[in-house]
């Protein structure tokens, strides 16, 4: 079997890579049937010269392979037929932006397994860039409060080369913090992300019941998850699976943070029918205190009411207005700073394709020599034969237009 990892095409250029070199020979001697070439590319942060001095052979034509391994969506003139594609399509929640790819997808005979759906059997994510997420976004929303309030200027995380450098940077400024509190919402892959920033910083983590009653000499942060910030409407306490189960029977308990926090960075997965965490008329209220959001989920006009829109890495910060509900100027006084980029770990491109490779090699490559034993090359399946699998029938209507 041959696998080629592609050039990725899609603009803005996106230097991130499912396999580095040492991934693609580590690959090849766990599985000698296997082959691996790399279609030359000026934009990856690994060079073609890296891959050909550990073995790999640089094409510019990768007709002649079977899997092709791309992270963003292949344009529909680059999508050659007949292939099986992994790559994140954006689709699956029927973007309306994407359904021309889905359609060209079905119409070329490809078989399109989306990274976002390879799961195992009890439907946890096998392969994500979550984490790098979670690095880069804690450490833009301590960039955007220097900014914002003058207090320090931090370099722009693209412009470092990994998260250690990314952390020396926060060490450096940790003084300049004043004792402010900061919010952290999700325990998963984004959430913990963020929460290895803030640990690497040496700030303080302090109970839910402590962050929101006692004040602190220095800056101390919380981390929560769905059950802190949502209530039975009832008020019966069921879990975490009861919420999971009926979000529509819940209502936000954000604002008892909303009110002793300066600086929030959001974390959490947000899933259909639950309540927002906060609200346009929420941020209204004079006892909302805070002041910086870095927005890392970025659901927009979404469960955090300041999110507006998407940011950008060359423009990753701009103002709420509280008032208006409008875009302002971030330094405006009052104004709530807001960073919402979408695609926080392509600023870590080394250690996010790191990342992500170690979690490819472990669960997806060995699926295709172990007669997918696991299923889960099955699972993340989402067109075949010109139709879509059963288990995603249900775009089947975005399809059609």
């Amino acid at each position: 079997m041959k696998f080629a990892i592609i050039k990725e095409r899609k603009n803005p250029p996106d230097k991130r890579v499912v396999l580095p070199p040492q991934a693609c020979k580590k690959a090849v001697e766990q599985f000698p049937e296997a082959e691996f070439v790399v279609e030359s590319s000026d934009i990856r942060i690994y060079k073609d010269k890296e891959y050909e001095e550990l073995g790999v052979s640089v094409v510019t034509d990768v007709q002649d392979c079977d899997v092709l391994l791309g992270v963003k969506e292949v344009p529909i003139e680059a999508l050659i037929p007949n292939k099986k594609y992994f790559f994140f399509s954006h689709t699956i929640k029927k973007q309306p932006y994407n359904r021309k790819l889905l359609q060209a997808v079905l119409d070329k005979n490809i078989e399109l397994y989306d990274h976002e759906v390879i799961k195992d059997s009890k439907g946890q994510r096998l392969v994500a860039f979550g984490r790098y997420a979670g690095i880069v976004g804690a450490y833009n929303g301590f960039r955007a409060w220097g900014l914002k309030f003058g207090s320090y200027n931090l370099p722009k995380a693209e412009n470092l080369h990994n998260q250690q450098e990314l952390i020396a940077e926060l060490c450096n400024i940790k003084n300049e913090i004043p004792n402010i509190k900061i919010l952290l919402t999700g325990k998963g892959r984004v959430g913990n992300g963020a929460k290895e920033m803030l640990d690497a910083m040496g700030i303080k983590k302090v109970s839910s019941r402590a962050f929101r009653s006692q004040s602190f000499s220095t800056p101390v942060y919380c981390q929560i998850d769905v059950m802190k910030y949502n209530k039975r409407k009832d008020g019966r306490k069921l879990g975490k699976k009861d919420f999971y189960q009926n979000p529509e029977a819940y209502k936000s308990n954000f604002m008892r943070f909303a009110k002793v926090t300066d600086f929030y960075i959001a974390g959490h997965f947000y899933g259909d029918k639950a309540p927002f965490l906060y609200t346009k008329m929420d941020v209204k209220h004079p006892s909302f205190s805070i002041k910086v959001v870095a927005d890392v989920s970025c659901d927009i006009d979404g469960p955090v009411a300041t999110t507006i829109r998407p940011s950008t890495i060359a423009n990753p910060i701009y103002g709420y207005d509280p008032k208006t509900g409008d875009e302002t100027d971030y330094t405006f006084e009052g104004a709530i700073a807001v960073m919402a980029v979408d695609n926080l770990p392509c600023e870590l491109p080394r250690d996010a394709s790191e990342g992500f490779a170690e979690m490819f090699l472990k669960h997806v490559i060995p699926a295709f020599f172990d007669n997918d034993k696991e299923g889960i090359l099955e699972r993340a399946c989402m067109t075949r034969h010109g139709k879509l699998t059963p288990a995603f029938s249900y775009l089947q209507d975005y399809v059609d237009g």
